[in-house]
């Protein structure tokens, strides 16, 4: 469909127009404004995410069991890197395997950390988490499985490093191991 053009503007509208508007004075032309400088941005949600913090701090749920520090676990085999120990606190390692030992009594736990490693470098797993637990319920000697996983992982050739876990992977009540290949 074609677009119908305008009608050419004659003699009677010309008059009507200027009639209409009445005399006119050609404005000279003048320069225009400088630009304005653009504002300098402002992080408003910082600002407000900041002046959040003091009320929350006070509305905050906050478990004391959520502090840890001192508890976790952390070796580097000698000879290897700081950063890798650096590296697996920070959870630069995909976990490839799991052992629970929550419920085993000491031989037990033995027994299967031992076997849980020679699996795991049979099948040519690098990164694997041992939950040991927290050891809330142990009496004075302290968190036994713990103990028993850190003795145990210090003396095997086949461990590279290993360090307490992240809060979401279990934090000080696992540990991730990092294996030779």
């Amino acid at each position: 469909m074609r677009r119908k053009l305008p009608e050419p503007v004659n003699e009677d509208d010309s008059r009507l127009f200027r009639d209409a508007i009445g005399e006119v004075r050609r404005l000279e032309p003048t320069e225009a404004p400088p630009a304005r400088p653009p504002l300098a941005p402002h992080p408003h949600m910082l600002d407000a995410d900041e002046a959040a913090v003091p009320g929350e701090l006070l509305t905050l749920q906050f478990d004391p069991a959520w502090m840890e520090v001192g508890e976790e676990l952390s070796y580097l085999r000698q000879g290897y890197p700081p950063r890798l120990l650096r590296q697996l606190k920070r959870g630069h390692f995909s976990v490839q395997d799991d052992l629970d030992l929550h419920q085993m009594n000491l031989a037990a736990a033995q027994t299967s950390i031992v076997s849980f490693l020679a699996e795991a470098k049979q099948r040519g797993r690098h990164c694997v988490r041992i939950v040991h637990g927290k050891g809330l319920r142990s009496r004075a000697a302290g968190p036994v499985l713990k103990g028993l996983t850190d003795r145990l992982l210090r003396h095997r050739d086949d461990v590279i490093a290993f360090a307490s876990a992240r809060p979401a992977q279990g934090g000080t009540g696992a540990v991730i191991v990092l294996l030779k290949g």
